[in-house]
């Protein structure tokens, strides 16, 4: 008599592969704020835990990233917000490259000196 082990319920390997991704993209994110990967490198090469997560959710991410900042690019590319990573075309994933890439340089905040912040003097 040969017993067999039936495969888990649909339901909960849907919730393993949920909490995979889930997982994975918290990683992703973290290593965005970082500043080991860019935002950049994620929108040109796609990894499998960015293929459904939103653009937006991608820029936030990155340190000093919120809505506005967000929209701003994303107006200039053309891109909606809640466009999914994995359904960008090539030209979109370029233009929106570029466009993380020029807004890159972030000015670094100004010092504090006793209690006052320091302006920098260009």
């Amino acid at each position: 008599m040969t017993v067999s082990i039936a495969p888990a319920p649909q339901h909960m390997r849907a919730l393993e592969l949920a909490n995979r991704v889930r997982l994975a993209r918290a990683d992703l994110k973290r290593r965005i704020a970082e500043g080991e990967v860019s935002a950049a490198e994620v929108v040109l090469t796609c990894p499998w835990e960015a293929e459904t997560m939103s653009v937006s959710d991608l820029l936030m991410a990155q340190k000093r990233w919120g809505r506005t900042r967000c929209r701003k690019v994303l107006e200039a590319v053309p891109l909606t917000e809640n466009k999914d990573i994995g359904k960008m075309t090539e030209r979109q994933r370029r233009r929106l490259a570029v466009a993380l890439e020029s807004r890159g340089a972030l000015p670094e905040p100004a010092p504090f000196e006793g209690g006052l912040r320091v302006l920098a003097r260009a």
